[in-house]
């Protein structure tokens, strides 16, 4: 049995991130996952079952990197106010430092795959998001409502104002972010 090599597996998640960002879910194929990734497709199916178990793969790491850049260094002794706004600023700076991660993931998160698949672990990645939601709602901070309504008010707005800012210019600009985390505290404070 051959050994895992580490570089290539890094290589055929870049590959896959890559061709879904480029022409799309449904045109990336394992064959052109391998060619890009400079590795033949049988080795590939070295590590990978097929396509679907790749672009799976490839979601939950990319959403375990994401956690680990949002969660990491949150103080959980702080105020609620203070990590609310902390996590939605690391979300911008991964957006801005791991854009080509970010757009996969927003496809992957729109296509009717992510139904399909069991992903359970990716979605256990929220955990440290839901459980500060349920804090703040056991001290009365915010809205008395599911958590998946408290992201769609409050983390989804700022998604969607950088993705369209980083259209139209390369960097943030902290003012206005700072308002639009304003705005999102505001949503969801009861």
């Amino acid at each position: 049995m051959r050994k895992k090599d580490d570089n290539k597996i890094d290589a055929l998640y870049e590959a896959t991130i890559a061709l879904v960002n480029e022409i799309g879910i449904a045109a990336t194929t394992v064959a052109k996952i391998a060619k890009k990734a400079n590795v033949s497709a049988a080795t590939l199916y070295i590590y990978f079952e097929n396509k679907e178990d790749m672009l799976s793969k490839s979601y939950v790491r990319s959403k375990l990197e994401l956690s680990e850049f949002l969660f990491s260094d949150v103080d959980s002794a702080a105020p609620i106010r203070e990590r609310f706004d902390y996590l939605l600023r690391r979300f911008v700076a991964f957006i801005q430092q791991h854009k080509e991660q970010f757009l996969f993931m927003e496809q992957i998160s729109n296509s009717p795959l992510l139904e399909k698949w069991c992903l359970e672990e990716a979605q256990a990645l929220n955990e440290p998001l839901s459980e500060l939601f349920g804090e703040g709602q056991r001290q009365g901070l915010f809205k008395d409502a599911d958590y998946h309504l408290l992201v769609l008010y409050s983390v989804v707005p700022v998604v969607q104002w950088v993705k369209e800012h980083l259209k139209l210019q390369p960097s943030i600009d902290e003012r206005m972010l700072d308002k639009v985390i304003r705005m999102s505290w505001e949503a969801v404070r009861a």
